[in-house]
């Protein structure tokens, strides 16, 4: 059986952590956990984590997800190699489409199905460690520089740091 290395889970429900650790610990060497994720930074400078699942609220009586987002963009500003799978009894779609969007490598629910929460986080690990062609990089880098230019092709290429014709001679090999 393959070892998925370390699991860090933050949830502020002691009981939530306690279910999780006994859930992950026959897939990962290691399960931490945290109650709050005021101190995740810090923990991510010391420790190799391998995936990270987040809670989505940590304020008492609120439910918007705006914690969990707060966190998801402060974990990929400093570490944005690992993967976070945000987890939340309060799904709505907008709220995970936001999570994906901001990074989230995915969005589960609570309560879970064990056997299909380990599923996806062995599947999030596996695509992480899958190495991308030159050309699928090259592709998404361009795809993402035509979208932060809101599809304005001159600011692209300048970005880019290539001439507009270059610029148009790769998407038309994307095509």
């Amino acid at each position: 059986m393959q070892n998925y290395g370390t699991a860090l889970v933050i949830d502020d429900n002691e009981a939530i952590l306690t279910a999780l650790k006994y859930c992950l610990a026959g897939t990962f060497e290691k399960v931490m956990t945290l109650t709050s994720p005021d101190s995740v930074i810090s923990l991510l400078e010391q420790e190799q984590i391998n995936i990270i699942l987040l809670d989505m609220n940590f304020t008492l009586g609120v439910n918007s997800g705006q914690d969990g987002l707060f966190w998801l963009q402060a974990i990929r500003k400093h570490h944005p190699e690992i993967p976070v799978v945000l987890i939340t009894a309060y799904a709505d779609v907008s709220l995970a489409v936001r999570g994906l969007k901001r990074g989230a490598a995915d969005f589960i629910t609570k309560p879970w199905d064990n056997e299909e929460l380990v599923r996806k986080l062995k599947d999030v690990l596996d695509a992480a460690d899958e190495v991308a062609t030159l050309d699928e990089v090259e592709a998404e880098h361009i795809r993402r520089a035509i979208d932060r230019c809101h599809g304005n092709l001159t600011q692209a290429s300048e970005m880019l740091g290539v001439t507009r014709q270059t610029l148009y001679n790769k998407m038309k090999k994307l095509q």
